[in-house]
C-alpha cells in the first residue's frame, strides 16, 4: 500500500514525544523515497500515453501518494528540527551524548548553525557586550518585590526620583531591576512569602 512506510516515519516521531528525540530512521526514508521514484518513474511512463484516458485516474492517484509521501517527510523533518530548536533553549548549546547519537548528520549541521547564530545575536544586544536570551526565560511575577535591608546602608534614590533610607532591618517593596545587586552584595534580601 503506497504511503505506509512515510506513515510510520510519522508515528514513530508520535511516539517518542514528551522522551528524548528518537533515532533518524535512515532505512525508513530510503525506502519512502525510492516508493517515491517508483511512482514517478511511473506516472512519466503513463504520460507518454498521454492520447489514452484510461491512464489518468491511475497517474492522479500515484500523484496524491507522491504528495502524501512528501508531506510525511517533510512533517517529519521539520517536528525534528523543531524539537531540536527547543533543546538548544532549554539544555543549551551542548547536546548530551544519548541525543546527540540519534541524530543525522545533516541535523547535527543544523543544530551546530543555529548554535552560531543565536550566539551571535546575543553577543549583538543588550548592553555591555549582549545579552544571554536562554537566562530566566520565564518573566517574573512582578516587577517589584520585598526586601529587607541587613545592614545600614543610607539614602538610596530610586529610578523615579524617590529616595529611600536603607537602614538595619526596614523593608522596602522596590523594583527588582534595582535591588538585584545590592541582593547580591549583601546588603538587601529578598523577602520570600
Amino acid at each position: 500500500m503506497f504511503g505506509e512506510k512515510a506513515l510510520e516515519l510519522v508515528k514513530e516521531l508520535q511516539r517518542a514525544q514528551g522522551k528524548s528525540l528518537p533515532l533518524y530512521n535512515n532505512d525508513l526514508i530510503k525506502n519512502v523515497l525510492d516508493e517515491m521514484k517508483i511512482l514517478f518513474e511511473q506516472n512519466q511512463e503513463d504520460l507518454t500515453m498521454a492520447g489514452q484516458k484510461e491512464y489518468y485516474p491511475a497517474i492522479q492517484m500515484r500523484h496524491a501518494a507522491l504528495e502524501r509521501n512528501k508531506r510525511c517527510l517533510l512533517a517529519y523533518l521539520y517536528n525534528r528540527i523543531s524539537i531540536l530548536r527547543q533543546m538548544r533553549w532549554d539544555i543549551g548549546s551542548v547536546l548530551p551524548l544519548e541525543i546527540k547519537s540519534n541524530l543525522s548528520e545533516h541535523e547535527i549541521q543544523w543544530f551546530t548553525k543555529y548554535n552560531r547564530m543565536l550566539a551571535t545575536y546575543m553577543r549583538c544586544i543588550g548592553d555591555h557586550g549582549g545579552l544571554d536570551l536562554t537566562q530566566d526565560t520565564k518573566p517574573p511575577k512582578s516587577l517589584y518585590i520585598e526586601v529587607r535591608c541587613l545592614q545600614d546602608h543610607g539614602e538610596f534614590e530610586t529610578q523615579d526620583g524617590n529616595t529611600i533610607l536603607l537602614s538595619k532591618n526596614s523593608q522596602h517593596f522596590m523594583m527588582r531591576s534595582e535591588c538585584e545587586q545590592m541582593i547580591r552584595q549583601g546588603i538587601l534580601e529578598h523577602i520570600i512569602d
